[in-house]
C-alpha cells in the first residue's frame, strides 16, 4: 500500500489475530470520535453533556463511558445523526446516495445518508470478502428485493454488491411504488424473467425466495441455472432454509447453497454464516464494531451472554452511529470458528427481534420459538401470529393469541387443530385459528417483507 494511503485494513482481516484487529479499530475509532466530535449533531451534544473529549475514548473499551444510543433517538431526528460535510474532503463530505429504513411508527422512512467515501468502502468490503459468500463473478443475480416508493436499503445496495465483484445483476421490480406509473412487475413476471435469464442467485427476503420458488414449481418454469439463495432481511430459520433447499431439489436447481446474512440498513453491511449454525461472521471488522449490552443499563457483556447487539461505526462519513442498539438481541463469539477458521466476531445464529418476545395475558411469551416451529410444516404455504384484543372496541379486553394459516394445496384437513395443539403447546395459551388465503397473509406485491408477528393491541 502506498504511504500516502492512510492504513484502512488489514491482509485477510477474517482471520487476524484479535490484537492486530484491535489495534485498526482503535486507530479507527480515535479518527471517527474526533469526527463526531466537531460533525456530529447528536454524538456531539452527547459528549460535550458528559463532559468528554475525544481523548476520553480512544479504544473500544472507553466507549463504555459513552451511553448506547437507540432507534427511538434516531428515528425521532434522523439528520442529526448525520455527520456535518462542511470541512471534509470532497469524497468524505459528497452524498453519494440516500437509502431508507422501514419499520418508523409514523409510517415515514428514515433516510440513511451515505457519501461517496462510505459508497466506496461498500464496494471494497464485498470485493475483498466475497469468498465468505461465495459469489463469482460470472454469477447472474436476480434482486428480488421490493422496488417501494423509497430505496429501501437492500434493494439499493444490491446493485452495488454486484458490481464490486463483477457478477451481473437482474432486477425484477417485484413489489409497489406509490404512483401512477405502472413500474412494478408480479410474482409471475419475476419467475419468467429468472428463467428467461437463466440467473444463478436469487436474493431476497426469506419468505418471499420462498414464495418465487412456489410459484416456480406450480407454473412449471425452469430454475435449473439456480445453484444459490442469498436471504437477508428477514430471520430464515434452519427450518426455513431446508424447506427453501427441497424447493430447490424439486426445481432441479444446479445446486442448492443457501447463504445466510445478517445486516440492516443502518449497520452498512452484513453478517454471514459461513455455514448452517456456525454463528453470523462479521465481514466488516475494520468498518463496524459490535458488543452486546444490556439493554437497561448499557453494560457491555461478556461473549456468550445474551443481550442487546450495538454497533459503533469505525470509517463512515454519512450517517454515523456509536454505540447503537439495532433492536435484535444475540450474544457475540470470539472465539476462532471452528468450521472456517476465521477470526472475525460472530452473531449467535438465533438473533431475536425485541418484537418477537411479547407480554400476552401477563406473561411475557417468546413468539419466535413458535415461528421456527411453524417454519418446519411444508402444510403451509403462508403463516401469521397476531397478538389482539378480545373485543376491537374495548382495548382493555383480555388478549387474544390468533394464528392466521394459508394451507398448501392438499393439506391434511386437521391441520388448524394440529397447530392449534402446537401453539398451546410451546405457549401455555389457547390461540384462535383462522383459514385464510396466502396472498391475504402475505402479498408480495404490497408488502416488503412477511409479517410473521404482529400486535394490534391499542393499549
Amino acid at each position: 500500500m502506498p504511504a500516502d494511503v492512510p492504513i484502512y485494513t488489514l491482509p485477510d482481516i477474517q482471520r487476524q489475530p484479535l490484537n492486530a484487529v484491535r489495534a485498526l479499530q482503535n486507530d479507527l475509532l480515535r479518527q471517527m470520535v474526533a469526527l463526531c466530535y466537531e460533525h456530529h449533531p447528536f454524538y456531539s451534544m452527547r459528549m460535550r453533556e458528559l463532559g468528554l473529549t475525544p481523548d476520553d475514548i480512544s479504544t473500544v473499551d472507553d466507549l463504555k463511558k459513552l451511553p448506547p444510543s437507540s432507534k427511538s433517538d434516531f428515528l425521532a431526528d434522523p439528520e442529526a445523526f448525520r455527520l456535518r460535510p462542511e470541512g471534509l474532503p470532497v469524497a468524505e463530505g459528497t452524498l453519494w446516495k440516500i437509502i431508507y429504513t422501514t419499520g418508523t411508527t409514523s409510517g415515514r422512512p428514515a433516510p440513511i445518508f451515505v457519501t461517496a467515501h462510505d459508497h466506496f468502502a461498500y464496494q471494497d468490503l464485498f470485493r475483498t470478502r466475497q469468498e465468505l459468500i461465495g459469489l463469482k463473478n460470472t454469477d447472474l443475480i436476480a434482486n428480488l428485493f421490493p422496488m417501494t416508493s423509497f430505496p429501501l436499503g437492500a434493494y439499493s445496495r444490491g446493485p452495488d454488491e454486484a458490481a464490486a465483484v463483477g457478477a451481473a445483476m437482474l432486477v425484477t421490480n417485484t413489489g409497489r411504488v406509490d404512483s401512477y406509473y405502472p413500474v412494478n412487475r408480479s410474482v409471475d413476471e419475476a419467475v419468467a424473467a429468472i428463467a428467461r435469464h437463466r440467473a444463478t442467485v436469487l436474493w431476497g427476503v426469506a419468505g418471499f425466495v420462498r414464495r418465487i420458488l412456489l410459484r416456480a414449481a406450480e407454473t412449471g418454469a425452469e430454475f435449473t441455472s439456480v445453484r444459490m439463495v442469498m436471504t437477508t432481511g428477514e430471520a430464515a430459520s434452519p427450518a426455513m432454509r431446508d424447506d427453501l433447499r427441497q424447493r430447490m431439489r424439486d426445481l432441479r436447481c444446479a445446486d442448492t447453497v443457501i447463504v445466510n446474512r445478517y445486516g440492516s440498513t443502518e449497520q452498512g453491511g452484513t453478517m454471514i454464516e459461513c455455514r448452517d449454525g456456525s454463528g453470523f461472521h462479521s465481514s466488516m471488522p475494520d468498518q463496524v464494531f459490535h458488543e452486546i449490552v444490556d439493554d437497561e443499563t448499557g453494560e457491555r457483556l461478556a461473549d456468550g451472554q445474551n443481550g442487546m447487539l450495538a454497533i459503533t461505526h469505525l470509517n463512515r462519513r454519512g450517517t454515523v452511529f456509536l454505540r447503537y442498539k439495532l433492536g435484535d438481541m444475540g450474544a457475540l463469539d470470539h472465539a476462532q470458528c471452528p468450521y472456517c477458521g476465521r477470526t472475525s466476531v460472530r452473531l449467535s445464529s438465533k438473533p431475536v427481534r425485541i418484537g418477537d418476545i411479547i407480554k400476552i395475558k401477563g406473561a411475557l411469551v417468546n413468539l419466535a420459538n413458535l415461528k421456527v416451529e411453524l417454519d418446519k410444516i411444508g402444510q403451509l404455504d403462508e403463516y401469521q401470529i397476531v397478538v389482539t384484543s378480545e373485543s376491537e372496541a374495548d382495548p382493555f379486553s383480555p388478549d387474544v393469541l390468533l394464528v392466521r394459516l394459508a394451507p398448501a394445496t392438499g393439506a391434511n384437513e386437521t391441520i388448524g387443530d394440529d397447530i392449534a395443539s402446537l401453539v398451546t403447546q410451546l405457549t401455555n395459551l389457547r390461540p384462535r385459528i383462522e383459514i385464510t388465503r396466502r396472498d391475504a397473509i402475505y402479498d408480495p406485491v404490497t408488502m416488503a417483507k412477511p409479517k410473521r408477528i404482529v400486535d394490534v393491541r391499542r393499549r
